[in-house]
């Protein structure tokens, strides 16, 4: 059995992890939760992947959460997707519809795409209240205006997660990695857990192993106090998905080693 780490990896289960073999391998590595990114996929595909998910876990003795990610207002393109300039809301028709099937399939969290202030949280939690079922809600932080608000949608979730990948639509990709930083403190101080996410291990879609600045991405995610580190497209639609998340896991642990120890690291 790994050492398993104290902050958790939640991995994305897709096209290439939809397996119960494949998902029973990444519970055996230590992925901690699952995620289903609605911005894909069909229900069958994802009523599928819930089951599975949960199979998996039962033979492994364990309990593994799944995250819903719902969409937001989101235009997809080519070269990745954007948010629609022409929103109304930040919960869509397409996310009522996508989280009464998430609520029907007993979803443990629901992340929130595009939050922008406080009041878009209590919007969908008043939805789920309606609906029958309400569900932890992770705020996305991925929009300039969910940074200028943070501390208010940070006190109205149960948890946050850093989608650096749409933040650098609207903010400098010079400033990502200090944003990051602030955002992972301002959760510590008002005991909210925080995720990192996007790109964390990207070339691992299509190599069994990291890139240098991959590995240092991740430790630092951990040394800077992240709760959890997330995979997306790396155990999604990659090739190497057990690979990566036994990958993570090793580097988590490391980071929290680190972090523990009180010598200086050339002694270790």
């Amino acid at each position: 059995m790994l050492r398993h780490s104290q902050a958790q990896i939640i991995a994305t289960i897709g096209p290439a992890s939809r397996s119960v073999s494949t998902i029973s391998k990444m519970i055996a590595r230590q992925m901690d939760v699952a995620r289903l990114n609605f911005s894909h996929g069909t229900y069958e595909d994802h009523a599928q992947y819930i089951a599975r998910i949960r199979t998996a876990a039962k033979k492994a003795g364990r309990r593994i959460p799944i995250i819903q990610d719902l969409s937001g207002p989101r235009i997809q393109k080519k070269s990745g997707h954007h948010l629609s300039k022409k929103f109304t809301s930040v919960v869509t028709q397409k996310d009522v519809r996508d989280l009464q099937f998430g609520i029907a399939h007993h979803i443990d969290y629901v992340a929130m795409s595009y939050v922008g202030t406080a009041s878009d949280v209590l919007q969908l939690r008043a939805f789920m209240k309606k609906n029958g079922g309400v569900k932890p809600i992770i705020a996305k932080i991925e929009r300039r205006a969910a940074v200028k608000n943070l501390l208010a949608i940070i006190k109205a979730a149960e948890a946050i997660m850093i989608g650096r990948g749409d933040l650098a639509n609207e903010i400098p990709l010079a400033e990502i990695p200090f944003l990051e930083k602030e955002i992972i403190t301002s959760c510590k101080k008002l005991r909210k857990p925080v995720i990192t996410a996007t790109q964390m291990m990207l070339s691992m879609v299509e190599n069994p192993t990291p890139t240098r600045a991959e590995v240092t991405d991740v430790a630092f995610a951990i040394v800077n106090g992240s709760d959890c580190v997330m995979l997306s497209e790396e155990t999604a639609i990659g090739k190497y998905p057990v690979e990566t998340v036994s990958m993570m896991e090793k580097i988590v642990s490391a980071a929290e080693k680190h972090l523990n120890s009180q010598l200086p690291f050339h002694h270790l």
